[in-house]
């Protein structure tokens, strides 16, 4: 990975879903705010298309809201509230971070009395060996912001041969200090991450293997796994509620039945039979074929949770292209984009998403609502018109890369564009061609659309991934190939701010200064929506992340 911040790139994988009005709704029955109140004790179920999983904290990019979490905790952890987006808090350490040395040193507290689910002590030492193993060749595919950051890691290649990482110190038995090569004022964020677990040096006798059977730090353990069919998780017994504010630990049990497919889950859920009452799913989208099914029935209706906001869906304009390098030729393209007919494409305002203006999105401390071009929803072609012949580019042709399963959004944007004059050639790809040709150093494309979620809810990751210059090419996700020395320095800036309010500041002015430059036409912020069952309670999706959060998650009898 080469850059500081990796989000999650969701280019044509968000499942039309529902829109978020009355989803939430506390007054909805079985609804995720519904009366009726999680109680302690029983199983949830939750359904999945997965057929392996791994509780390798090294391996795992899950959210903070996520599976891995009820087994492994770390030093923060995301919180959420209905409505609103996530916060950081303490998880095994006392407070989010003491920061010194002008944003480079993050020290850390752990909370007294911390036990793992076989009695042993949690010691800061365990987070230490937790993180440099995440730095060992054999244990690639987790999430690596902390790599670029901790001094003097750009070599390190794990513990598995002795050597340790001395930007990563233990003082002690409940004291972690983090040295970083630069200030860094998302570090609270990153240690929420998995590869920030504890893992007992002891117990990693088998790297390979380590995720089937991790030592547990959170409310769970893993009782049984059998790939393919089920996982099965049972109580920690050591765990201690008091000091989990992230955590409610409310089921006896959470068992995950695996490798189901899409529809068969969504049928289930719909039907609402049997021990379905008590499951969920926290990936399957509920699909545009079972819109109606869903939609035609309150009582099932009512048992969908939906996001208020999600991705950035987006057209980028690759800056580098002669016929797009002028930056009036791409704000009269603001004009000639029609997201209204996009819209219509994703499934229509009640399930396609919100029309976007923005590329800080909703629910991201740093989202400012403002329309710098003030378009109409539907498109301007005659001022678009009148703009690029002063501009003196009539008769543009442009050829957009778009994934083959999103051609009707392609061909919404071809069709706004003829009418301002501009003709667009769809050229279709499988979705990992699609990526490849996005992210090559080529660059053989005018326009293609992507969506767009940060891996945690900072605006850094709406703004440095897609538009820092060191983003372009290479696997980077600078798709627009936009490149501003002034934006390049303000991303710098607001990376090494340790104050989050001054950040989001400086990263809201951002998003005004680079839209003013125009390099990507913002489309909708995309909707998740996910169906669970009657019994089902605490499911809601806030407006960030757009995925339940599976920490809290109750039954009622």
């Amino acid at each position: 990975m080469k850059s500081i911040t990796r989000a999650v790139a969701v280019a044509g994988a968000l499942a039309l879903a529902l829109a978020a009005c009355n989803a939430n709704d506390k007054s909805a029955p079985g609804a995720g705010g519904s009366d009726a109140a999680a109680e302690k004790g029983g199983t949830l179920h939750y359904l999945s298309t997965a057929k392996e999983v791994s509780y390798d904290p090294a391996k795992s990019q899950n959210l903070g809201i996520s599976g891995i979490h009820l087994v492994l905790r770390g030093l923060t952890a995301w919180k959420t509230t209905e409505g609103k987006g996530a916060e950081i808090v303490p998880d095994l350490a006392t407070d989010t971070g003491q920061v010194s040395d002008g944003g480079k040193t993050w020290t850390y507290k752990l909370k007294p009395g911390l036990k793992y689910a076989d009695g042993s002590p949690i010691v800061a030492a365990d987070i230490k060996y937790g993180v440099e193993r995440s730095f060992a060749p054999e244990l690639s595919g987790g999430l690596t912001y902390h790599k670029p950051l901790l001094a003097g890691a750009e070599k390190y290649a794990g513990p598995y041969k002795g050597q340790e990482l001395a930007s990563i110190e233990t003082p002690d038995e409940t004291t972690i200090v983090f040295k970083l090569g630069k200030a860094y004022g998302d570090w609270p964020w990153i240690v929420s991450m998995p590869a920030f677990s504890p893992v007992p040096k002891k117990a990693d006798t088998d790297p390979a293997h380590y995720g089937e059977d991790p030592v547990a730090s959170g409310p769970y353990q893993i009782k049984s796994y059998a790939p393919g069919s089920k996982l099965e998780l049972e109580r920690n017994p050591n765990w201690d509620q008091a000091g989990d504010p992230a955590r409610t630990g409310l089921p006896d049990s959470i068992v995950t039945d695996m490798g189901l497919q899409p529809d068969v889950i969504n049928q289930r859920l719909i039907a609402d039979a049997g021990d379905d009452k008590f499951a969920a799913t926290t990936g399957t989208s509920v699909p545009a074929a079972l819109i109606p099914t869903v939609t035609g029935n309150p009582a099932v209706k009512a048992r969908v949770a939906t996001s208020p906001s999600g991705a950035l869906q987006y057209l980028a304009m690759n800056n580098k292209r002669p016929a797009l390098a002028n930056p009036e030729v791409r704000k009269a393209i603001q004009f000639a984009v029609d997201k209204q007919a996009v819209q219509v494409a994703e499934g229509g305002p009640e399930f396609g998403g919100e029309i976007a203006t923005t590329l800080i999105t909703p629910g991201i401390d740093g989202y400012t609502k403002f329309d710098l071009y003030q378009a109409p929803p539907q498109g301007d072609p005659e001022k678009a018109k009148s703009m690029l012949a002063a501009a003196g580019a009539t008769n543009l042709n442009l050829v957009l890369a778009a994934d083959n399963q999103k051609l009707g959004v392609a061909q919404a944007i071809q069709q706004g564009l003829k009418r301002a004059g501009i003709t667009v050639t769809i050229k279709p790809y499988e979705a990992e061609a699609l990526t490849e040709v996005q992210t090559n150093a080529k660059g053989d494309y005018d326009l293609t659309v992507s969506s767009w979620l940060p891996d945690f809810p900072s605006a850094i990751g709406n703004i440095q991934p897609l538009f820092s210059t060191s983003e372009i090419g290479n696997g980077g996700y600078n798709l627009s190939r936009y490149s501003n020395p002034a934006v390049d320095t303000a991303i710098a800036a607001a990376t090494g701010e340790p104050d989050r309010a001054k950040a989001a500041t400086q990263w809201a002015a951002l998003d005004q200064q680079i839209l003013g430059d125009a390099p990507l036409v913002p489309l909708l912020y995309a909707t998740n929506a996910f169906l669970h069952g009657s019994k089902v309670q605490n499911f809601y999706l806030g407006a960030y992340p757009p995925y339940p959060n599976t920490l809290i998650v109750g039954l009622s009898k």
